[in-house]
């Protein structure tokens, strides 16, 4: 394949419960909806929004989500997955501990129905060379990859630019020897960027950097192709020659 080489995958996220801390991976299956059991469930109010970082047409924001975490305990998918509360402790019954941690007696955990939880796409691919950027724009802020959610952390080669999952936009990606990933577009980057969760504190200078320096995108979501499992250290590629070089998503940096 030809572009973009000397990747390989860093880091697997899952994020069993939408908006909650998430669980690393050494390897997980990859179907056409994305991460196997990835946002499968989420934190739902009797008017069917679902909880989130934000206020949409379909979303609630729900503070304090963030602060929790969730699993599948032995990383097998399971019915419900395990949310942890803010000490690492997995509660007994997450939609009781819910009512009790929001304040509210309208909301439970959900399991997905006709409707998807993901915000946009199924999978957000992250490198660290944008990673290692913001962290150089926000001196003083503790910045990890939690701060964006990324299913996927890419570890780029020594002189990559930052934001360089601009340049895969349009294109086809491989990971490994089987999974295939079409690259659509970048995130729209909202105040859950911003929000403290387990030992990053809340910093508004996240969303300022990525306003001035990027319209407040970030990552590259795509859709899967062809599927199969994805393990830390599988070489990850991008056919850049696939991408038409009059499309304007293709475009880096502004």
């Amino acid at each position: 394949m030809r572009g973009a080489g000397g990747m390989t995958v860093e880091r697997i996220w899952r994020y069993p419960i939408k908006s909650t801390g998430g669980e690393l991976l050494d390897r997980v299956a990859v179907d056409g909806r994305g991460l196997a059991g990835d946002r499968l469930h989420a934190v739902r109010d009797a008017a069917g929004g679902i909880g989130s970082g934000k206020t949409t047409r379909r979303f609630r924001r729900m503070p304090g989500l963030l602060r929790l975490r969730s699993r599948y305990p032995g990383g097998l998918v399971t019915e419900p997955p395990e949310l942890l509360d803010p000490a690492g402790v997995p509660v007994p019954d997450p939609t009781a501990y819910l009512r009790g941690y929001l304040g509210r007696d309208d909301v439970e955990l959900a399991a997905e129905g006709a409707v998807s939880h993901f915000d946009q796409l199924p999978l957000s691919l992250l490198t660290t060379a944008t990673l290692d950027w913001v962290r150089a724009a926000v001196p003083g802020v503790p910045v990890d990859e939690r701060r964006f959610r990324p299913n996927l952390l890419i570890r780029t080669p020594p002189g990559t630019p930052p934001f360089v999952e601009d340049s895969w936009i349009g294109a086809a990606a491989r990971i490994g020897d089987a999974v295939r990933l079409t690259v659509e577009r970048s995130s729209d980057r909202c105040a859950m960027a911003n929000e403290a969760q387990q030992d990053l504190p809340h910093s508004p200078r996240i969303l300022q950097v990525l306003a001035h320096a990027h319209d407040m995108r970030l990552d590259a979501l795509a859709t899967v192709a062809h599927p199969g499992t994805v393990r830390v250290g599988d070489r990850f590629a991008v056919d850049l020659g696939a991408v038409p070089v009059s499309d304007p998503r293709s475009t880096v940096v502004r």
